[in-house]
């Protein structure tokens, strides 16, 4: 083996051993506009914290049920997975960090309460909020007409579906605007998201085209979806639009952002007839207001994806 071939493995391992860093997760939309994502999985986050001025709102507070102001916390079950979202910057034996964090953390300084934050992986949080495990959930849940039968959403941006290939892709070369673009290649998703429930939903496109069909892998992991991208035993990621672009900016992670597929509302999870909703809109709206909802965006470099007013269960984008 000479020299050469000697350093050119050692750089692709060295490729692969970052892939866990730059993993991603969940469900969600708009285009980011060209803002340059900041940060890195395992990298320091951002430094300046635009939730420190935050403060109680005593018109909005009033608005918690009584039980709640008395007890004073409120339990969140987090799905901790990527950025910009919510990540582990200095591993997880530290603080998460990401836009989802801060403005969990933003909007109960409104309401004057406390945080009791779960790590809890991104399918299992939806079903706990039924039975009481969580008051709320955080994890880049998307707003659709499936989950508004059991789920209670107030929204708090606008992200959505998109895809991303290995860089040097030839299967696919353009923005994907139609699934029989994916017919014969093999599809890596997260379990329990939004992508996962449309790739299912979708698979009789391809027959009903003459088209092999797209083959679909789901994983919990989501160093190990773009572990599988890079080893080639998957051909394309279906993520969030404002995580795969970040991917795409980080260059060991070696990917190419295809495009917006389809927009969704994301936003805070309750269970169905929570007396949370009402507070959370006003709190999300006091932020909107005051600016430290574009603050808390523009850090996290999301900031075309920002809401003019929050909502209590929109229905989904068609």
């Amino acid at each position: 083996m000479n020299l050469r071939t000697i350093r050119t493995r050692l750089r692709g391992a060295a490729a692969l051993a970052l892939l866990p860093l730059l993993a991603l997760t969940a469900c969600g939309s708009g285009d980011t506009g060209g803002a340059v994502p900041v940060g890195a999985q395992g990298s320091p986050a951002p430094t300046d914290d635009p939730v420190a001025a935050v403060r109680e709102v005593d018109s909005v507070a009033a608005l918690l049920p009584a039980d709640v102001r008395k007890a004073g916390t409120l339990r969140v079950g987090s799905s901790i997975g990527f950025p910009p979202g919510a990540y582990y910057p200095n591993g997880t034996d530290k603080a998460p960090a990401g836009q989802d964090i801060d403005l969990a953390d933003a909007v109960a300084k409104v309401l004057g309460v406390k945080l009791e934050r779960q790590d809890a992986s991104f399918e299992t949080i939806l079903p706990a909020l039924g039975s009481g495990k969580y008051d709320f959930g955080t994890g880049n849940f998307g707003v659709t007409s499936e989950r508004l039968k059991t789920i209670d959403f107030v929204t708090y941006i606008n992200d959505g579906q998109g895809f991303a290939v290995k860089q040097g892709n030839t299967a696919l070369k353009s923005k994907i605007t139609d699934l029989t673009q994916l017919c014969g290649l093999t599809i890596g998703t997260g379990a329990g998201t939004t992508f996962e429930a449309t790739l299912t939903a979708q698979k009789g496109v391809c027959a009903k085209a003459g088209r092999k069909p797209y083959d679909v892998k789901v994983y919990s992991e989501n160093a190990a979806t773009l572990t599988a991208l890079q080893q080639g035993r998957i051909d394309v990621i279906m993520s969030t639009i404002n995580g795969l672009r970040y991917q795409a900016s980080q260059p060991a992670s070696q990917t190419t952002f295809l495009g917006e597929f389809h927009r969704l509302d994301v936003g805070f999870a309750f269970k169905k007839g929570s007396p949370l909703t009402k507070a959370f809109q006003a709190a999300v709206n006091e932020l909107i207001k005051d600016g430290a909802y574009a603050r808390i965006l523009t850090k996290w470099g999301t900031a075309a994806s920002a809401i003019d007013t929050s909502r209590i269960n929109p229905a989904e984008h068609r």
